[in-house]
């Protein structure tokens, strides 16, 4: 099927110029934003279209998929994240794929990423994988991520790791009809990665949070980093039976 007339380097071109818009009514620079393109679902082909538009970010959701689309692709610098739940007993491949798992949701799976990492993952000697917390925003059950309260206690566990490298933190807050509504919860995702630092002592400095539908609102509450999907890519396949 052809793809619309609005291309992915066009929606990349709008995207940015919305994020520099958001950035400027926070007093924030656009510098401060990066920009992490959601491929799930899209092909090889889209995903280089991105790259050749600028985009140098990209979120994968399963380390199947993610497997499937790296032989295809030439994107030498770009930054792979791992942006949905990991299960535990593929933590080995993913440290070895990823350079960030932005969505870590338990001391378990941190302690199996760490022993990928010391086991040899492919990556530089000395390298700490790069990861973040991931909060539950959402009340959902079926909603992965940390609640608030388990939130302390994970930051001192994945801190005690020595091949883990915490950066910050991620949530996706409930599906709001109007991103407004999504305000709150990005506030308070910033005051828990505040509070976070300050339990750690160190920066804590990413602040993973707003999708297609509110990333504006989050570049105001304080986002650092934004996943874009739909709005980059256009409209996901249709799921097949």
């Amino acid at each position: 099927m052809m793809r619309e007339s609005s291309s992915i380097a066009e929606n990349a071109s709008r995207i940015r110029e919305r994020i520099e818009r958001a950035a400027a009514r926070a007093g924030r620079a656009p510098s401060e934003l990066i920009l992490v393109g959601v491929s799930k679902t899209f092909p090889a082909e889209s995903i280089q279209e991105a790259y050749a538009a600028g985009v140098r970010h990209f979120g994968e959701n399963r380390v199947q998929e993610w497997e499937s689309k790296q032989p295809h692709l030439a994107t030498p610098g770009a930054v792979w994240h791992l942006v949905g739940h990991l299960q535990s007993n593929k933590a080995s491949r993913a440290a070895k794929l990823f350079h960030t798992v932005d969505s870590l949701d338990s001391l378990e799976l941190a302690r199996r990423l760490d022993r990928a990492m010391e086991s040899g993952s492919g990556h530089p000697p000395g390298l700490r994988l790069r990861v973040l917390i991931e909060v539950r925003l959402d009340p959902a059950p079926s909603k992965s991520g940390l609640s608030e309260k388990e939130l302390p206690a994970m930051v001192d566990g994945v801190l005690a790791l020595p091949h883990l490298h915490l950066r910050g933190l991620m949530g996706v807050p409930p599906p709001f009809g109007d991103p407004e509504r999504a305000r709150a919860a990005f506030r308070r995702l910033r005051e828990m990665r505040d509070a976070a630092a300050k339990r750690a002592g160190a920066a804590l400095p990413v602040l993973s949070m707003g999708m297609s539908h509110d990333f504006e609102v989050a570049v105001e509450e304080g986002a650092t980093e934004v996943r874009i999907g739909t709005a980059l890519f256009g409209a996901r396949p249709a799921k097949t039976a």
